[in-house]
């Protein structure tokens, strides 16, 4: 249940630290971050650009967040790799996420898949998630259950969510979204009370706040009435809401907010270190600060990033006392 409600400004989150952490490919990208087992694992695509024919899921492991060692590289001979995302399953093992942009000629455009892993090094064969042509943008765990929302690649555009009670076979929950433009990339979390919310990319023409409670089938939209590409959403301990994406105006930055989700609005908190080519961030709270991982191509070539950031003590969240 969504109880908080918002002042009209947010204070200044403060950036502690940024480091670059990979940049030994032509291009560097499209992140995720986790702590598992008491180490940092960051998770992102390798290629030849931002689209090529080559790409490859990179996973990076850390027990400091200083030092970084690859622990894997996912490959694939029939598609180019793109858009990793990371999770720790119910059952303690890694899930590694991602899509193939699938060497044509080939029965679909798109193929969404899924790895597992006990460690980070060696990972399971690449099983097929989904509809083809139904790109699942990242996997969020619920009670046992993974979900997914899943958007087309083709005509007609749409976007759904899927569920699997296993891991490896996602079927689709209720009827397509009902929303207006092209929905695309999601940040998909779960409440104490097993309400989901989600962050959805639209282009055009500003992203959407969504909410729905079990079987997940009647979503209620709001408009944030801002763009935010790649976004990344989750709840702090002590209730607060924060993403992480793409912001726009003025050219390309990678940006924090606060999220608002009762009136459906976002507070800028920091502006990374960041511009061209940049976002899709992960994002971690841990040892009471944010930790982001994010890509940028600010310094010329595009490489991976990591930042320590300290969040306002004083939240723009106030109780409502329920």
């Amino acid at each position: 249940m969504l109880t908080t409600s918002y002042a009209e400004e947010a204070s200044t989150a403060k950036i502690v630290d940024v480091k670059k952490i990979w940049d030994e490919a032509p291009h560097n990208a499209f992140t995720d971050l986790i702590r598992f087992k008491d180490k940092w694992y960051c998770v992102f695509r390798e290629g030849g650009g931002h689209v090529s024919k080559v790409g490859s899921l990179r996973v990076l492991r850390s027990d400091d967040g200083k030092n970084w060692e690859s622990a894997s590289l996912v490959t694939s001979d029939t598609a180019d790799l793109r858009d990793a995302k990371i999770s720790v399953t119910p059952d303690g093992k890694l899930c590694l996420a991602g899509a193939g942009a699938l060497h044509q000629p080939a029965s679909a455009k798109h193929q969404s898949y899924i790895w597992y892993s006990d460690e980070g090094e060696k990972w399971s064969d690449a099983i097929p998630i989904g509809d083809p042509n139904f790109w699942i943008w990242r996997v969020t765990w619920h009670d046992g259950k993974a979900y997914g929302i899943g958007y087309s690649t083709v005509e007609p555009r749409a976007a759904r969510l899927y569920k699997s009670e296993d891991g490896k076979s996602f079927t689709q929950v209720g009827e397509k979204f009902d929303v207006e433009g092209y929905a695309n990339e999601t940040g998909l979390i779960f409440l104490e009370d097993g309400t989901a919310v989600c962050l959805l990319r639209r282009d055009p023409p500003s992203a959407l706040l969504g909410t729905a409670k079990a079987p997940y089938t009647d979503w209620t939209w709001k408009d944030l009435e801002i763009r935010v590409g790649g976004p990344e959403i989750i709840q702090l301990k002590d209730g607060r809401f924060i993403a992480a994406g793409r912001k726009y105006p003025g050219g390309a930055k990678t940006a924090i907010w606060e999220v608002d989700p009762k009136q459906g609005k976002l507070y800028e908190l920091a502006t990374l270190p960041s511009g061209g080519d940049t976002s899709y961030p992960g994002l971690v709270e841990y040892d009471g600060k944010l930790w982001m991982s994010y890509y940028s191509s600010h310094e010329g070539k595009t490489s991976i990033y990591f930042a320590e950031v300290e969040l306002p003590e004083s939240s723009v969240i106030k109780s409502n006392g329920g």
